[in-house]
């Protein structure tokens, strides 16, 4: 490979170890508290007849986490939908154009939306110490709405390497990794 190619290979490379690879690896684990907070509220609600006020909480908060916190990992493993039934037929240099087109045009656009809007409702929550009104316990919410901005962070950057891939395959014809 020459020189501007090697170049694109070691950033997407980079990206897809760091940010693909890392955060789907790191964030796999939040599902192990998130059984065990669902298991103890099992075990407490049908074995001792002693429900938690604070199982659904942890629940939907680290569930939220996890999903959030997944969406790079799914962009970098190809997990996410498309037309097969189009997709499939097309050259490796039409699904290239295609997904670059695309990429420039909503993804891009969208997820700085989303950082934005994001990041402004978590500064927010954390200013205020915002809490959650679904228990008495009012557990802080503040760092489960900082997931949002960081989760859009890591599928912006990781958007980028899918990106320089999608145009490397429309120029070139041939895939870039």
């Amino acid at each position: 490979m020459n020189g501007p190619a090697s170049m694109l290979v070691g950033i997407v490379r980079f990206i897809d170890v760091t940010v693909g690879e890392w955060s789907g690896r790191l964030f796999c684990w939040l599902i192990i508290p998130m059984v065990g907070g669902l298991t103890y509220e099992v075990i407490a609600r049908k074995a001792f007849s002693a429900p938690t006020d604070w199982a659904y909480e942890v629940t939907y908060m680290l569930y939220g986490s996890h999903f959030m916190l997944g969406i790079a990992y799914a962009l970098y493993r190809g997990g996410h939908i498309r037309t097969d039934v189009f997709y499939g037929r097309w050259s490796l240099r039409t699904r290239g154009l295609v997904d670059a087109t695309l990429y420039l045009v909503f993804f891009f656009p969208g997820m700085l939306f989303f950082l934005m809007s994001g990041g402004t409702e978590a500064l927010h929550a954390w200013a205020i110490g915002e809490r959650s009104d679904a228990s008495p316990l009012r557990p802080p919410i503040y760092p489960f709405k900082a997931v949002i901005p960081v989760a859009t962070l890591l599928v912006l950057v990781q958007g980028v390497s899918e990106f320089l891939k999608s145009a490397y395959a429309a120029r070139t014809g041939r895939d870039l990794v």
